[in-house]
């Protein structure tokens, strides 16, 4: 029988953010549970420090670079109007569970093009219910940088300016009707949320519990959003036969707004360790051992072979894939690996670090060229550069970078790409919405300043 598939995907919420990634100022009892009913891994990484190239990475098992998605017209991700996005000869692993017979639906933030050539309706989910991009991304605080922020289902914008405050829960009545229409049939159900992104605007309820502001606030109805989608599996009879999926899509902005990424270094929209390496429950009773931790060097990237092989998909054979099955690392096969000999890690479209085993190689950070070694067994902060002692592992991993910037390019170097694909274009983009001063919105103006 064919699994159902549930993926979460949260927000720029950091390594340090859940209770069983050792938060102790946040409340997330549902997913502390969900990682005692299974596996929690602990070297997990998104293949980008911010969202649109790291959702298309998701999506295609490639790196960002390799799908023309390192960036986008200088830009570090899209915006809403821009005529660009995922291309459409792009297969992502929904399509390929689609052609299996699977139900497909993602359920809130797409950020892979919002022109009707690049909805996730053209790439495999038979439903979209959402908003497109990030929620700061609309009207917001006396200025108009962008237009009335959209609410679609499927290709059509069904509200603009929603109250920000419902939206999670109207997202998780949507996943719930989702389920129980498919729970005859195997389903693959995308949760994208829109938390922790700024501005925050969680629902009051958890406001009032929450000891860390706003911040802890939307992390508890992250939690309690889960809790909802897993009380549905089990009063569906549906929970031994579905794998859950939880993550989040880079790490946390700044700990100054109640964030965390842990022991990590830095930060969302960097390429030290807090940028990229984020919390990753995966849970599914009888299949994934309960209460078990994975250290393997594992990535987002690595859903899309693993699940279309438990869906009994092929992959495609006309283009490379990154990722890797990771399929016997989730049974608890003791001498399974990932197969990965190293990650890289692109800002754009350029290569700043490698990672290899234990070491990690950090070679730039912006325009700046540098040459820095850690050892992340022993040192997971990267705060003490080994690289003078270690002059040998030095060139192995330099090594490395050049046989990617080969592959796939390096901006900073000149150096352009073997195989590398095209993102996709469009002539005559246009926004979703446009402002109208005699619409009646729900929320004219979002109150709150800041953008993430």
């Amino acid at each position: 029988m064919k699994p159902n598939i549930i993926l979460i995907n949260c927000d720029d919420l950091g390594y340090g953010d859940l209770g069983c990634y050792g938060s102790n100022v946040n409340r997330t009892p549902a997913l502390d549970r969900m990682a005692a009913e299974g596996m929690r891994f602990t070297d997990f990484y998104m293949a980008s420090p911010v969202c649109s190239p790291s959702r298309g990475a998701m999506l295609t098992g490639c790196y960002p670079p390799r799908i023309g998605f390192g960036a986008f017209d200088g830009r570090w991700v899209l915006f809403p109007g821009q005529g660009l996005g995922l291309n459409p000869d792009e297969i992502t692993v929904a399509s390929l569970l689609k052609e299996q017979g699977y139900a497909t639906q993602i359920v809130g933030k797409w950020h892979c093009g919002d022109q009707p050539e690049f909805l996730p309706t053209r790439h495999g989910f038979d439903h979209y219910y959402g908003i497109p991009y990030s929620n700061d991304m609309g009207r917001q605080h006396e200025d108009d940088t962008y237009p009335p922020l959209p609410l679609l289902r499927d290709e059509a914008v069904i509200q603009a300016q929603p109250d920000q405050r419902g939206i999670t829960e109207r997202y998780v009545e949507e996943c719930v009707r989702f389920m129980r229409s498919n729970s005859e049939t195997p389903f693959f159900l995308y949760l994208a949320h829109m938390h922790v992104h700024l501005p925050h605007y969680p629902p009051e309820r958890f406001v009032r519990e929450s000891e860390n502001g706003v911040y802890g606030a939307a992390v508890a109805c992250i939690d309690w959003a889960t809790d909802v989608l897993l009380h549905e599996l089990k009063a569906l009879g549906l929970d031994d036969n579905t794998l859950v999926l939880f993550t989040s899509d880079n790490g946390s902005r700044a700990r100054d707004e109640g964030g965390s990424n842990g022991p990590l270094r830095a930060t969302k929209g960097t390429t030290w360790e807090g940028g990229q390496r984020v919390p990753l429950i995966a849970r599914w009773p009888g299949r994934i051992p309960a209460g078990t931790t994975c250290s393997e060097l594992t990535l987002s990237m690595d859903f899309y072979p693993t699940l279309a092989n438990l869906a009994g998909a092929a992959l495609p054979e006309d283009r490379i894939i990154d990722g890797k099955d990771i399929g016997p690392l989730l049974s608890g096969q003791e001498s399974a690996s990932s197969g990965h000999e190293a990650f890289f890690y692109y800002k754009r479209n350029s290569i700043e670090a490698v990672r290899a085993g234990r070491w990690k190689l950090h070679v730039r950070k912006d325009d700046a060229a540098l040459c820095e070694l850690y050892d992340l067994e022993t040192d997971v902060g990267e705060t003490q550069d080994v690289h003078a002692a270690h002059p040998e592992v030095v060139r192995e991993l330099q090594a490395l970078i050049d046989a990617c910037a080969r592959d796939m390019g390096d901006e900073a170097r000149g150096i352009a790409g073997e195989n590398t694909r095209p993102i996709g274009r469009v002539d005559r983009p246009d926004t979703l919405t446009h402002y109208d001063p005699e619409d009646p919105y729900m929320v004219a103006l979002y109150d709150l300043k800041e953008r993430g």
